[in-house]
């Protein structure tokens, strides 16, 4: 099987997606949010959210294969802009080293329901190494 669906427990789409997608080194996720894993349900309020939506970011790059250090580019959708004081903060938190952060890009939109923000990646794994 060329391709590879990612699926993490505690974080579901509604509908029949993965989490993410692997072709060889090659990871795409699909929308990320701070759905808590425990209850299945949005998180209350922006420093959760964050929180989780960072954790399931991780989960899913460790499931595929790899570490947020393979993490190349997130991209960010945010309720409101001017709140990413949380989002900053895990940010760091992942990705302590100046020299060796992903790309971001954030974006303002109007997201469903109780959601702040939500995010996608994509990740280069190193190739694996073959027997001679």
């Amino acid at each position: 099987m060329r391709r590879v669906s990612i699926h993490i427990p505690g974080f579901r789409h509604k509908n029949p997606i993965p989490n993410a997608a692997r072709i060889g080194n090659l990871v795409m996720s699909g929308i990320i949010n701070g759905v808590d894993p425990e209850t299945g349900e949005v998180a209350e309020g922006m420093e959760a959210q964050c929180r989780f939506l960072f954790a399931h970011v991780r989960s899913i790059v460790e499931t595929a294969g790899g570490t947020t250090d393979d993490i190349l580019k997130i991209t960010v959708w945010m309720r409101d802009r001017s709140r990413r004081e949380a989002l900053n903060r895990e940010w760091l938190a992942m990705f302590p080293d100046e020299a060796s952060r992903p790309a971001r890009h954030s974006l303002q939109a109007d997201l469903e329901g109780r959601l702040e923000i939500q995010c996608d990646f994509v990740a280069v794994l190193p190739e694996k190494e073959t027997a001679p």
